[in-house]
């Protein structure tokens, strides 16, 4: 009985219903979008470090902490590491940030050939010269770029030589003399690629290396590196995620505070009704509690249903830019958000209405 009253009360006044749902469902796709993006960054990455093949990283500072590193390492210890026992291939990779996270990085390609394996181009080929340019075909599809053509980064023309599938290093693969060059890295590189014999000898060359260069470079498995691409490695995306969700909820609340409140107000005479009918407060506080949850739970399915359409849009859009991933996992959050929101948004409402004067509520015009 209480069940369809509140379905008939929410259909009579359907606009409201609709807003109000709508509104809720922004603020759910807005969460799910920001952990898609999030995920979606961070999964690109891990897919980049292992497309390169290496099965150590040997990186300046601590091992829990994930950085873009830019020239911080002598390219003289390469050499020393190739001739670690068990080191098949030691390359030096630079790597220089653009903006936001994308980066261009600098390699002898011939090297990491070795180290990679053979590469599958979608277009193109290697580099031949010290002005080619790799670029990942999200990029080149975003940008609609083509072989033979000139790209400007970081000041300087390059030439797209290959365009090569995504989860390789980063987006942009240049010759490590020319970047070496431009970015006054002379000398310098960022982090070295170490391939291994055998793999499953990886646990000990990592100690053993650790050893050897302790002081200068943390050696870390491609396991560990890759594990380190996680939103709780990163505490500043953690607290940005923790803010977006106390905003969310906090727009829930208000969303659904000022339906309810609304809806007390018109149907003052109607709740009068009930009362005299015999309804208890409790029964006036469960019905709006009820209408509360309907519009946070029709706000979830419309959140789930626009974060697929933003995650589709984006990623046609712009691929290279914004990543976006699907987070199902976060569904479940998300519905909790939205129904914390909503129930606090019912409070205030539900006790107003619950003591509101039968007399008075009958008189109400």
């Amino acid at each position: 009985m209480i069940t369809k009253l509140v379905i008939q009360n929410l259909k009579a006044r359907w606009v409201r219903t609709l807003l109000s749902a709508l509104v809720v469902g922004v603020q759910v796709m807005s969460i799910l979008t920001l952990i898609g993006l999030s995920r979606g960054m961070l999964q690109q990455s891990a897919e980049r470090a292992k497309g390169s093949g290496a099965d150590i990283f040997l990186r300046p500072g601590a091992q829990g902490t994930f950085s873009i590193n830019t020239g911080q390492v002598s390219e003289k210890f390469v050499p020393f590491v190739a001739r670690q026992q068990h080191v098949r291939y030691a390359v030096g990779v630079l790597i220089i940030p653009l903006k936001a996270v994308t980066t261009i990085t600098g390699v002898d390609f011939n090297e990491l050939h070795q180290i990679a394996g053979r590469f599958r181009f979608v277009e193109g080929g290697p580099p031949r010269g010290p002005d080619d340019l790799l670029v990942d075909e999200f990029y080149a599809r975003q940008n609609k770029i083509g072989i033979g053509q000139k790209v400007k980064l970081l000041g300087h023309d390059w030439r797209v030589a290959g365009v090569l599938p995504g989860g390789i290093l980063g987006r942009f693969i240049v010759p490590i003399t020319t970047l070496q060059a431009l970015t006054s890295n002379t000398g310098r590189i960022s982090e070295i690629l170490v391939k291994l014999d055998d793999p499953g000898l990886t646990d000990q060359v990592v100690e053993r290396l650790n050893e050897v260069l302790r002081g200068n470079l943390q050696a870390i498995s491609m396991t560990a590196f890759v594990s380190q691409f996680s939103m709780n490695n990163i505490p500043e995306l953690k607290a940005f995620i923790t803010v977006i969700t106390a905003l969310a909820v906090i727009v829930g609340f208000l969303v659904v505070f000022l339906s309810m409140y609304t809806a007390v107000i018109e149907r003052t005479r109607e709740i009068g009704i009930l009362k005299a009918l015999g309804a208890k407060p409790l029964t006036i506080v469960d019905i709006l509690v009820r209408e509360a949850i309907f519009l946070a739970v029709a706000g979830w399915l419309f959140g789930i249903a626009l974060a697929f359409a933003v995650k589709v849009g984006v990623t046609t859009i712009v691929p290279a830019t914004l990543p976006v991933i699907n987070a199902p996992d976060w569904w479940p959050i998300a519905a909790a958000i939205a129904l914390i929101g909503a129930l606090l948004g019912a409070i205030y409402p539900g006790t107003k209405a619950a003591q509101q004067d039968a007399i008075e509520a009958l008189a109400y015009e």
